[in-house]
């Protein structure tokens, strides 16, 4: 009752939207530098033994000490959208640099042999043999992104997101309210992810399984 009611309001759509749009950019943001620093690491030794210390710190210190460090250095709108990339990029990273190290060498041998193109090595030998790392960090990372940006609302209280709506209810000791924010990042998540793995899968070649 307590969602439906929230639904009616003026104000749900628009936090829901913001929270939305905070948290995928910042997800987006982070598997894009995971990868590319994947990528790079892979290819180059040096650039992998300066980016990964970062990357282990990333990993070990907590959440909410990032949130409050955005919090200083940043405006709290920023907050969602940088912490969702922080938890986001080691998870990429990690991953990807695996199943480009677990790529099978006598293909690419034999791919240097009759002098494979780029495009079609990426397409025919490293996509396929990376789709299950793709698969399963995507899965893990954007789970993390929801529930880390939703943190960062709740701590930083930009106005207008799911956040912001769940501490007003722990405010008002609405217990109501605080459960039907929660069912909503759980739906906007599940809702996401699904979307979101539907193209992975599509994008990816290799085994439909994976």
């Amino acid at each position: 009752m307590a969602l439906f009611r929230l639904i009616g309001e003026g104000s749900f759509f628009p936090s829901v939207g913001k929270s939305l749009a905070c948290i995928i950019c910042g997800f987006f943001a982070g598997s894009l530098l995971g990868g590319i620093s994947a990528v790079f690491g892979y290819r180059f030794r040096l650039f992998s033994e300066i980016v990964e210390p970062f990357f282990k710190i990333i990993k070990t210190v907590p959440v909410v000490s990032f949130i409050i460090l955005v919090l200083i250095w940043f405006s709290k709108d920023l907050t969602a959208t940088l912490i969702s990339m922080t938890v986001t990029a080691p998870v990429i990273y990690y991953n990807i640099k695996a199943g480009l190290e677990s790529t099978d060498r006598q293909l690419l041998e034999m791919a240097e042999v009759f002098r494979v193109g780029p495009g079609s090595k990426l397409a025919y030998i490293y996509l396929p043999g990376l789709k299950p790392f793709i698969v399963s960090s995507v899965q893990t990372a954007f789970g993390m992104a929801w529930k880390s940006g939703a943190a960062a609302e709740v701590i930083g209280q930009p106005l207008m997101t799911i956040g912001n709506g769940l501490y007003r209810g722990k405010i008002n000791l609405a217990t109501d309210e605080v459960l039907a924010w929660t069912v909503a990042i759980v739906v906007l998540s599940v809702i996401t992810e699904h979307m979101l793995m539907f193209v992975v899968r599509k994008a990816c070649p290799g085994n439909d399984k994976a």
